[in-house]
């Protein structure tokens, strides 16, 4: 029991003295980042499927 205890201490004291946790600004900046890759990517495979079922649309037109 007392292993347990002591892992949550170590545990408790890493993430409050030595972990350096980002400032708002930057996490503004990443959430920005982030969004903006996430609608760009978003974009390109909705192209690409705009793309093939056209495709397939062409090759294979419905009976």
């Amino acid at each position: 029991m007392k292993k347990v205890v002591n892992y949550f201490k170590s545990t408790y004291d890493e993430l409050v003295h030595k972990v350096t946790w980002p400032s708002m600004k930057d996490l503004q900046n990443s959430v920005i980042v982030v969004s903006i890759a996430s609608l760009i990517i978003a974009l390109i495979v909705f192209l690409m499927d705009s793309f093939l079922n056209a495709g397939i649309h062409a090759l294979f037109p419905a009976m």
